[in-house]
């Protein structure tokens, strides 16, 4: 039996295990990167393993995110996060040099290799046909110091893709698409790997575009096959060398298919508020709109953006509309500044941002209240905004655009018949990598500046003998990274301040939940399907450790977030009957006795005292992991302390 492209790349990566699903399997790691918000905390901890120099083939460290300067604390954060990559052999991308995956695609990302993130939206790279997995900045920690990054090995799902795009439908519409089918849980625990016909009419900046908003599926990740486009887009960035031709066998299984007819595709849009809420653009009645962001690391190519432009060319944005457009990288803007492109978007009316995420993680460009703000970004979360009234909808640029023009959310098809929209990959990228600094050769000598604003992380100790305390918060399905640890403009300046944040950790859901969880010395935590689904920000789990949260009980996991609460020693246990759920109410006292004993079992008993009750739930873990927990987090493991 022939393999896939996913099972390629692992077998060449694979450390320990075997690739046999449902199996845990431990990889190496060539790659990784890193951005600001969730960068500080990684080389914190990388500072705290005690390696003079990652032992990756590449790391790389970003500023995309924390860009607005209103205080000294996002200064000082980039200048540790500069001085320290600087020392320890870690490239570093300057403010304004682009969004991490967007830049990463251009100027590094390898067919092949194997990338990990810090970032849930790392899978942009398997556009190219790279493996890379988005994980909390522990996990990240550890490859840059050598050791393995584990994973379940996933189920591989084919979305075969058929035919040929229209004009006005474009790659967003396809994710979109398979986020209706698949919903944002969906795809835990596999990789979507994409064949067919149609994929030799999607270029690389399209395939990202898909593999990038795989991740709302819960997926592991996405990927493409590394083909004669891929050969195309490396060439024109002056990698050729980079390319390695990478197809799945013509008999190589999957353990799921779907298939997806492109020239019978339409214009999908995300309604408010999760990525999953897909309906088709012709089918919503007139949405008057106040705002439209074009941009983030979803939408922001070059490809992207010279299609806004010729559609926005010698016309002007309806006058209730507010058009912001943020460029993905230097590059980008750089070439749209060259072939005038940028002028057409300015003189229709849209106002040009950084190079950065900037809306699409809440830093800056808030809705007014009560607002319609239509986006080319991949989440839309209640109140992820920056406008908790807001209803947010995701579409593609092409429906974005149009949209500006006319003042309500509209089916593109139509409207750009007889509009020329076509864009040519160019022959070459306009390449100036000015804004990244090499790591120094000999780091000793380099000092490590440090701010004020930066403080020690929370270090969990080993499980003692029982696990006691009072359910301190109840909530439902889909709790987002966003619910739990708030990512705002006022926030992210903070990230390396876990005493600070640990005053907003789950306001969202309850404002006294910091106050009651001091006030109890901590407790436990009881949660709906999907817990922690979104951002792969750690802080979700080390905000909860500082105040003491003991155990997460839920109905279901995120990935990425079950694995962050492990790392940090909080037990993730899953509710066996599902009705127990609906018997624990917020303030009911539990136990979970003779935990050392209990975390050898797949299965852990926990007693309601206040009800005089017991309940079965499963921890649903490997055997290292259950090392870890007993080590009282990753970072105790590795160090074997």
């Amino acid at each position: 039996m022939g393999l896939t492209v996913t099972e390629k790349i692992l077998k060449e990566h694979l450390v320990s295990g075997k690739l046999v699903r449902g199996e845990e399997i431990g990889l190496r790691i060539e790659q990784t990167l890193t951005q600001d918000s969730t960068g500080t905390m990684a080389y914190l901890q990388f500072e705290a393993l005690g390696i003079d120099r990652v032992r990756t083939k590449r790391s790389v460290a970003y500023i995309d995110h924390n860009m607005l300067q209103t205080g000294p604390e996002n200064a000082d954060d980039h200048l540790y996060i500069q001085s320290v990559a600087k020392k320890h052999g870690i490239y570093f991308s300057k403010a304004g040099n682009g969004i991490c995956h967007q830049v990463h695609l251009e100027r590094f990302g390898v067919p092949g290799q194997t990338l990990l993130g810090s970032d849930s939206h790392t899978p942009t790279c398997g556009g190219l046909g790279m493996l890379g997995f988005g994980a909390g900045g522990l996990d990240v920690a550890v490859a840059m110091a050598g050791g393995e990054y584990y994973i379940t090995m996933p189920k591989i799902v084919r979305v075969e893709l058929r035919g040929k795009l229209k004009k006005g439908v474009s790659a967003k519409d396809i994710i979109l698409e398979v986020l209706r089918k698949y919903k944002v849980k969906g795809g835990l625990n596999k990789v979507f790997e994409y064949t067919g016909e149609g994929v030799k009419y999607l270029t690389v900046p399209e395939r990202a575009t898909i593999t990038n908003m795989g991740a709302e599926l819960g997926a592991t990740t996405s990927i493409f096959p590394s083909d004669e486009e891929t050969y195309k887009f490396l060439k024109a960035q002056g990698r050729k060398e980079d390319f390695v031709r990478i197809e799945a066998d013509e008999d190589a299984y999957y353990d799921e298919e779907i298939i997806i007819d492109l020239d019978k595709l339409e214009p999908l849009v995300a309604c408010p508020h999760s990525p999953d809420n897909v309906v088709a653009v012709s089918s919503l009645d007139r949405i008057k709109v106040n705002q439209v962001a074009i941009g983030s690391c979803t939408n922001s190519s070059y490809m992207d953006l010279m299609k806004v432009a010729n559609i926005l060319e010698g016309r002007t944005i309806a006058e209730d509309v507010s058009l912001v457009i943020s460029p993905g990288s230097k590059q980008v803007l750089s070439m749209l500044a060259a072939n005038g492109a940028l002028a057409k978007l300015i003189a229709a009316g849209a106002r040009i941002l950084e190079s950065a995420c900037g809306p699409c993680i809440g830093m800056g460009q808030s809705p007014n209240t009560g607002g319609v703000s239509l986006r080319t970004f991949n989440r839309n979360f209640k109140g992820r905004s920056g406008t908790p009234s807001a209803n947010v909808y995701l579409a593609s640029p092409e429906v974005a655009a149009v949209s500006a023009l006319t003042g309500y959310i509209t089916d593109p098809v139509e409207y750009l018949k007889d509009v020329d929209i076509r864009v040519e990959m160019p022959d070459r990228f306009l390449i100036n990598d000015n804004l990244i600094i090499k790591p120094a050769e000999d780091g000793e000598e380099v000092e490590v500046i440090r701010g004020p604003n930066i403080k020690p992380f929370p270090r969990p100790k080993a499980i003692g003998e029982d696990i006691q305390g009072k359910v301190l918060i109840k909530v439902g399905d889909d709790i987002t990274t966003d619910h739990i640890m708030p990512s705002n403009a006022k926030l992210l300046p903070y990230r390396s301040n876990i005493p600070y944040l640990s005053d907003y950790c789950l306001v969202p859901c309850d404002p006294e939940f910091p106050n009651r969880a001091r006030k109890q010395g901590g407790g436990l935590i009881i949660g709906g399907h999907n817990y922690g689904q979104g951002s792969s920000r750690e802080h979700a789990a080390l905000v909860p450790l500082y105040l003491g949260i003991k155990a997460v009980l839920a109905k279901s996991f995120a990935r990425i977030h079950k694995q962050n609460l492990i790392n940090n020693g909080i037990l993730p246990l899953t509710f066996s009957k599902e009705e127990d759920y609906d018997r624990i109410d917020p303030y009911d006292e539990l136990i979970i006795e003779n935990v050392l004993t209990q975390l050898d079992k797949d299965t852990i008993m926990v007693k309601n005292i206040t009800k005089n009750e017991d309940y079965t739930l499963l921890l649903d873990i490997t055997e290292r992991q259950r090392n870890i927990l007993k080590s009282g987090g990753l970072l105790n493991y590795v160090k074997g302390e």
